[in-house]
């Protein structure tokens, strides 16, 4: 008896082994290493709202709290790729500079690190420079110096907590469609007003990237959408519809950080806008997007290797005003108009001419082996960019196409000829709230679609 139940022993740990799921074969299957993490960044101190020049006052309040979360890839030859979206207005110059700085230390160099903002209105304003040339109590100005300081030590803390962590993990990519986004330059007899145009251009798709570990479990869910952040406008910190969309994937994927990251959004906008619960409509639209991409049978497991290219490219301005001009704009009745034109006659008399060069603009390319190719591109690009670079860089094959905006630097907006052309606030009028002289010149299209060749080329022949 005892022999028999020794027999039937053995028999049962034999059916473990065989039928039990081996570790080492699942990591296997894994041609990544990735791991994820999150860090809250609501400010902690009332500060000066962004997104709207109209402001004044400083925040009152949130509806939630704001977020910067870390999602690392890295392929099995050690070739890495740190993404970071922020429920911020924009990524500054000085944000990007001191975040790139302090994760040096963890093997991140340039090329390898890309920073993407939702552009929700109702975030924190970040330019100290701003604030101070609006005419914006010191104060202010000093508490946001204080808080993009505090921000890229908690997002490069967060990068290195989340490097030392990576595992092997596989990764898909899909996508599907949302329909609240609507081209907002609406021709009329006075020209392009900012109203919506259902027959404008636009991008609707909603790109997922889905990161497993080895064990199948479900550890982020980055995606996207060409749209701005602005359904809101009142005084609280809000995600607007990002905010919420990401909370809504959460609750529907427990243990998964939800991270969003905006697209060519320059001239599109969220409709209907300006309550609550229509932000929170639209974060459910986008939400049920993502989980349609998850569903489809067109999902794609991404394969290596892993490149990454970075580059400035140098974009032009065209002609300044004169100084008579500048002398008749500063006695304007506009606010931002006089404030614009005395920055650049003080530009004028410091160093004897205005500057018309842009020769720190970021362009960014990550590829996954021949599955998806990754753009980067900084400012607030209007939609044609996206679409071209679908258009151009599948070049007739199976690769999908990701096209980001504000992605490292958010300046202000990136116009396409087709714009320039038309004329309107993101051609030019939005530059007075900016220190630039005035809208770029007709060659700004050709020199960022030759920049993103030259990247891709550049990662396609290795």
């Amino acid at each position: 008896m005892r022999h028999g139940l020794g027999s039937v022993i053995a028999l049962s740990l034999a059916c473990i082994v065989v039928f039990l799921p081996s570790v080492g074969n699942a990591e296997e299957r894994c041609c990544w290493r990735a791991a994820v993490g999150a860090v809250a960044i609501t400010p902690e101190e009332p500060l000066w709202m962004g997104g709207y020049a109209a402001r004044d006052k400083p925040a009152d309040g949130k509806i939630h709290d704001l977020f910067a979360k870390v999602l690392v890839i890295e392929d099995l030859d050690g070739h890495r790729l740190v993404i970071v979206t922020a429920d911020l207005l924009g990524i500054t110059q000085e944000l990007r500079t001191a975040v790139e700085t302090q994760v040096q230390q963890y093997g991140v160099g340039q090329k390898s690190l890309l920073l993407n903002a939702s552009h929700t209105h109702c975030g924190p304003e970040l330019r100290s420079e701003r604030l101070l040339r609006l005419g914006i109590d010191a104060r202010y100005a000093a508490r946001s110096r204080n808080y993009v300081r505090w921000v890229s030590q908690q997002i490069a803390t967060l990068i290195g907590e989340v490097v030392g962590r990576i595992e092997p993990a596989r990764l898909f990519y899909s996508h599907a469609r949302a329909g609240f986004a609507m081209n907002r330059r609406l021709p009329t007899e006075k020209g392009f007003i900012n109203s919506p145009n259902p027959d404008g251009p636009t991008d609707h798709r909603v790109p997922v990237l889905r990161m497993e570990t080895a064990s199948g479990d479900s550890k982020a869910i980055l995606f996207g959408y060409a749209c701005h952040a602005t359904t809101l406008s009142f005084q609280r910190l809000c995600g607007d519809y990002p905010g919420f969309a990401q909370q809504f994937v959460q609750e529907t994927h427990p243990g998964c950080i939800a991270m969003f990251m905006n697209g060519c959004s320059g001239d599109q906008n969220p409709y209907p806008r300006r309550t609550l619960d229509l932000a929170k409509q639209h974060g459910r639209a986008l939400a049920n997007g993502v989980e349609t991409a998850l569903l489809t049978k067109t999902q794609r497991e991404l394969r290596g290797p892993l490149q990454v290219a970075f580059k400035n490219v140098t974009l032009r301005f065209a002609e300044p005003p004169t100084r008579k001009d500048l002398e008749k704009q500063a006695q304007s009745g506009n606010k931002y108009m006089r404030i614009h034109a005395r920055g650049l006659l003080d530009e004028l008399d410091a160093h004897g001419r205005i500057k018309i060069e842009f020769d720190r603009f970021p362009l960014q390319v990550a590829r996954f082996g021949n599955d998806l190719i990754l753009v980067g591109i900084c400012g607030e690009a209007v939609v044609d960019y996206s679409l071209r670079c679908k258009q151009e860089l599948s070049d007739g094959s199976q690769i999908a196409v990701w096209t980001a905006g504000y992605c490292n630097d958010v300046f202000g907006y990136l116009p396409s000829q087709r714009i320039l052309q038309e004329g309107g606030y993101e051609a030019g009028a939005a530059m007075r709230y900016t220190a630039f002289p005035g809208p770029f010149d007709t060659s700004v299209e050709s020199r960022i679609m030759e920049g993103i060749h030259q990247l891709v080329s550049g990662l396609s022949q290795k």
